[in-house]
């Protein structure tokens, strides 16, 4: 890891679609495996620095350094941001986000 990453695996309200999402089982939990939306809380992940705060939208999938990622627009400042994809997501969005076409 980063000395940059600080570890932060909290249980959370999705602020989207209201579920519960628990702690990831063996990782840090970034976004909500049920309708894979995230907030753009972070400058460096787990830090919770960032000002934004805006609701990053899933708008494609790509794989980078061997990682399957989930590509973000945040609603707020546009930004594109890339969360690694947990083995619990919801595979049919999964599917459905990775035929969208997205660029930088």
């Amino acid at each position: 890891m980063s000395q940059n990453f600080v570890v932060r695996n909290e249980e959370f309200i999705c602020t989207n679609c209201g579920k519960t999402v628990y702690k990831h089982p063996h990782s840090c939990r970034d976004h909500c495996n049920y309708c894979l939306h995230s907030l753009h809380v972070d400058i460096n992940p787990g830090d919770r620095l960032n000002p934004c705060k805006g609701t990053l939208i899933p708008i494609g999938f790509r794989i980078k350094n061997q990682k399957d990622q989930i590509v973000y627009k945040c609603q707020k400042c546009k930004q594109l941001v890339f969360n690694i994809i947990a083995p619990d997501d919801n595979k049919s969005l999964l599917i459905k986000i990775s035929s969208i076409p997205w660029s930088v």
